[in-house]
């Protein structure tokens, strides 16, 4: 069973090694969701959705939100943003696997990290 919760985060960043106006520092709200893989407990959850909120909250959000991200990630494209949050949250809660982490840099553009990606490097 899978369990999913959305986060939105305000960050600026300006890519590098990129060719074009991105290259310039900008800024976006990007919007996150984390997915987690399980089977209920014998309170019938998954996962906790405020558990969720915790450590989403704890480990990803808090060195995000807000900040300018080229200060946390070398090249915050948003296949490296989303790279680095499963990084952050793969293992971090017991019980159960993290699945995907979908980043949206804008409303129609998206990547999405999926654990058989993960699983294949």
């Amino acid at each position: 069973m899978l369990v999913s919760r959305e986060f939105k985060f305000d960050s600026a960043h300006f890519l590098p090694a990129y060719k074009g106006k991105c290259e310039n520092l900008h800024g976006h709200t990007y919007k996150l969701r984390v997915t987690f893989e399980g089977e209920p407990d014998k309170e019938g959850m998954v996962v906790d959705f405020a558990r969720i909120k915790e450590i989403v909250g704890g480990k990803v959000l808090a060195e995000l939100d807000h900040k300018n991200l080229n200060d946390v990630i070398a090249n915050p494209s948003a296949e490296n943003i989303a790279a680095w949050i499963w990084g952050k949250l793969e293992g971090g809660i017991d019980g159960v696997k993290l699945y995907a982490v979908r980043v949206w840099e804008t409303e129609g553009c998206f990547v999405e990290v999926l654990a058989r990606d993960r699983e294949a490097c």
